[in-house]
């Protein structure tokens, strides 16, 4: 009992340095991580084999991925045009924004889709001449949304993917239809609450309009390799099963060829810049923390708590579990509460003996924390990572302003997703 509490308390005070930003949260997550060596909670060993490699190299693939496609000016050429194809009229902009972001989350992940587009919506809403703090807003919310659709699209799915047998192609045909309803529903709720708001001038519209988009892409052989190969690492992560490869081989082997062909003399330059190494160390310490609740047992005895809520019954349990997660990830960025959340369900199915099938859990898990992101400003990375861009901007978000517009959505996808649990699997 002594090393539960000791290791709850290491937890705890982890979350806290992470949730105020007192220090930076990789170097909170690996001090939190060496605690638990420091005070013999967890062995060395132990520690480091803790760590989910596979989930590590994904994310290091994919980062050389997108390091290559953002330097073919890919993204920029989709932001004005679809601006151009909205013809400059803001409330368009914003709908088709989300809906772009929310795609483009789905395959390269929502961090990284808002470090790319941000900035863009930045140079078309100074063109407007307008705000573009609503923009952003409801971009995380797509970035959050679109994320939830696949395996690959937010760090929640990846760190599920990893933990089970669950294949992309079973993520996609889950989490893909409640994603697509919740976004077509966000995009009425946007409507409902800007479609009055929104004015620009003449002048300035036709300033939009005049960007010559086709002059953006910078090498045209460079981007039809690079989307050759990134069609090559989807076709490779959906028969992911068939082959018999994990996803870490499938992304780095992606990412080192487009490395090797498109980047070879920048090497340093790209694994400087563009791999986020404070993310990569960050999951890390994350890994090992939630290692020590596994080992002292309180894992195990959260699990049991819910289990005895819940009478062990599958559709409560289920739902228990989505607002759950939604509720917390609001609060508690939501790649540390998945970590924490996974042995968890995974006692949880040792010990309920009337849920037959573990699957829905895991469902209800990813759309809770990716959803339940949105909640405030702290919920998700991609939140933090887009209120970073604008405040380096000259733009700053309040954490009011922001939760009193995403608490809306996280709320209405939530109840979406209520109704997809029960319809989809009871």
């Amino acid at each position: 009992m002594y090393l539960m509490i000791l290791a709850l308390a290491i937890f705890i005070i982890t979350y806290v340095l992470i949730i105020t930003e007192w220090i930076n949260k990789m170097l909170a997550a690996m001090i939190g991580g060496f605690a638990l060596i420091l005070t013999g909670i967890l062995q060395q060993p132990e520690a480091f084999s803790a760590v989910d490699w596979n989930v590590i190299f994904f994310l290091i693939g994919m980062m050389l991925v997108i390091s290559v496609l953002k330097d073919t000016g890919l993204f920029m050429y989709m932001a004005i045009k679809t601006a151009k194809l909205a013809r400059g009229k803001p409330l368009l902009i914003m709908i088709y924004m989300f809906v772009i972001t929310a795609v483009v989350s789905a395959f390269l992940g929502s961090v990284t889709t808002i470090m790319i587009l941000v900035p863009i919506l930045l140079l078309i809403t100074e063109e407007l001449k307008i705000s573009p703090v609503p923009f952003i807003i409801t971009m995380v919310v797509a970035s959050n949304i679109g994320g939830a659709a696949t395996m690959i699209g937010d760090p929640p799915n990846i760190i599920i993917g990893s933990a089970t047998n669950l294949t992309f192609i079973d993520f996609l045909l889950n989490l893909t239809p409640p994603a697509i309803i919740t976004t077509v529903f966000s995009c009425g709720l946007i409507w409902l609450m800007y479609r009055k708001g929104m004015r620009v001038s003449t002048e300035n519209r036709a300033r939009l309009l005049s960007y010559k988009e086709d002059n953006l892409i910078k090498s045209r052989k460079k981007l039809a390799i690079a989307l050759g190969v990134l069609f090559l690492m989807l076709v490779g992560l959906a028969l992911q099963s068939v082959l018999g490869i994990q996803t870490a081989t499938i992304s780095m082997s992606a990412g080192l060829l487009l490395l090797a062909i498109s980047s070879r003399k920048k090497v340093e330059h790209v694994l400087t810049n563009d791999v986020d190494w404070v993310t990569i160390f960050f999951f890390i310490g994350l890994f090992i923390i939630v290692e020590s609740l596994v080992k002292t047992g309180f894992i195990n005895m959260l699990a049991n708590g819910v289990v005895e809520l819940t009478q062990g019954r599958a559709k409560e349990t289920s739902l228990a579990i989505l607002w759950l997660s939604g509720v917390f990830s609001a609060f508690i960025d939501n790649v540390p509460f998945v970590a924490a959340m996974i042995p968890v369900i995974e006692h949880i199915g040792e010990v309920a003996k009337q849920i037959t099938d573990i699957n829905p859990l895991w469902w209800s898990l990813a759309l809770g924390t990716c959803l339940g992101g949105n909640g405030t400003l702290i919920g998700a990375s991609a939140n933090i990572v887009a209120v970073g861009i604008a405040k380096h901007n000259g733009y700053h978000i309040r954490f009011r302003d922001f939760t009193k517009v995403s608490a809306v959505f996280t709320l209405l996808s939530l109840v979406i997703c209520t109704f997809y649990i029960l319809l989809r699997y009871f």
